[in-house]
């Protein structure tokens, strides 16, 4: 069987071998809720209920009129307690709606599209919309906005990613083995939705479970195939799925619909499936919880807005092992630096990390050699934005399309002086989304 892959790209360990065989538990809400008003890539939400107010479980409990955002829901039903500024585990603090949840799961009245294939794609975005779904791959793109590109843009092909490239993660995975039908049914309503009639779905070979999976549940369907892809970090970026399955590369500074592609996750498709046909919106995810510093490794289907605190009291986490917890994986995930934080819309893993993985040591002299420009999958010269962002040349940093990076980490992976690489190019990157635009 041919696989496809890319140019560039590490090999870490896999560590999937924890939890790739537990099966999706379901774990029980908590008493309290705690929903954030920013869980996508755009414009923070305005609370559409007050202390005092009883929500039912599905009910729509903030939005926001601007373009680039997409509503939260109520993931119980119950009573709002608060709403205050409060830790959040994508930095810093924001707005947060605290909701004591009364164990009645009353559900509030769900709207839906059953006849899919009939309706308008002005109906099924707006529908999208107002379930809530983004991309729940990492970058929380809101998804009514991805499968709409501008009316002179041509998209001949949609690219699955159930790649699931990042160590110790299974969410994906497992909802590829458990629950194969909602993917392959949301692939057909996004492909209506983008008038297209071809759909690749990419997945590495390490999950060779998923991939028959996910053939039988399309057999039929001749339109969508399954693509087994090499096992290589970053195998799941847009622009190496693209490249990998398409042999199309999307230029510098430009999106993959400049190449007739959209790319969406398989877990964002069957969210649309829920959303559209079922009418739930998205409350609730699945969450690989693993790491040494956890006695149970498992795949955890949580509420939106449960503490990380319960899920890994649940897990059975050894504080005292605990050198670092990484929300997400490995690679690109988010160190926090509290339990304290709910689960958000991207939170995919949680990651309990002892010494013996983050294998900490301390950063020497650039040796010059080169390892981090061959596994770069941008192509990109890492070693000079490190020496760029030494002496705060942000700007020049710039000039070697520095916004081109996919910030996957592999050069800092592969460094073997151990030099902060990622680290100075999120700077970098920041630093230049600061600055005025000229």
């Amino acid at each position: 069987m041919k696989l496809f892959t890319f140019k560039g790209g590490v090999h870490p360990s896999d560590n999937k071998v924890q939890t790739e065989n537990e099966a999706i538990q379901t774990f029980d809400a908590p008493k309290m809720i705690h929903v954030a008003l920013l869980q996508h890539i755009g414009a923070p939400l305005n609370s559409l209920v007050k202390p005092g107010d009883r929500v039912l479980k599905g009910q729509k409990i903030a939005d926001s009129e601007a373009f680039m955002s997409a509503p939260v829901h109520s993931p119980v039903s119950g009573q709002v307690k608060k709403i205050e500024f409060l830790p959040f585990p994508l930095s810093g603090k924001v707005n947060t709606i605290i909701i004591e949840n009364d164990g009645e799961e009353e559900l509030a009245e769900l709207t839906t599209i059953k006849d899919w294939k009939t309706a308008s794609k002005e109906d099924l975005l707006a529908m999208i919309r107002e379930k809530g779904v983004v991309g729940v791959g990492g970058a929380c793109f809101p998804t009514h906005i991805k499968l709409n590109p501008p009316k002179d843009v041509t998209i001949d092909t949609l690219v699955m990613n159930g790649a699931e490239c990042e160590p110790y993660l299974n969410a994906d995975n497992r909802l590829m083995l458990e629950d194969p039908k909602s993917i392959i049914e949301g692939v057909k309503i996004i492909m209506h939705v983008l008038g297209v009639k071809e759909a690749k779905i990419g997945i590495e070979n390490n999950k060779p479970e998923a991939i028959e999976s996910m053939i039988k549940a399309s057999e039929g369907d001749n339109g969508i195939e399954i693509c087994p892809l090499k096992t290589q970090y970053p195998q799941g970026g847009e622009k190496q799925l693209i490249k990998a399955i398409l042999d199309r590369e999307v230029p510098s500074g430009k999106l993959p619909s400049a190449v007739g592609v959209v790319v969406q996750n398989t877990a964002t498709a069957a969210l649309v499936y829920e959303g559209i046909v079922k009418g739930m919106p998205l409350i609730e995810k699945v969450v690989t919880i693993s790491g040494k510093a956890i006695k149970k490794p498992m795949n955890l289907k949580v509420r939106i807005g449960t503490m990380f605190r319960d899920m890994l009291d649940y897990a059975g986490i050894e504080r005292d092992e605990v050198d670092k917890l990484v929300m997400g994986g490995p690679m690109m995930g988010m160190a926090q630096h509290t339990e304290d934080v709910p689960v958000v819309k991207g939170t995919s893993g949680l990651l309990a990390l002892t010494t013996a993985e983050t294998n900490p040591c301390k950063s020497k002299n650039c040796i010059l050699c080169g390892k981090c420009i061959g596994a770069c999958p941008m192509g990109l010269e890492p070693l000079m934005y490190a020496k760029l962002a030494k002496f705060n040349q942000w700007e020049e940093m710039g000039k070697y399309k520095l916004m081109d990076c996919i910030s996957c980490g592999s050069c800092a992976y592969i460094c073997p002086a151990n030099r902060p690489l990622t680290e100075a190019i999120n700077i970098g990157k920041a630093k230049l989304r600061a600055m005025p635009r000229k």
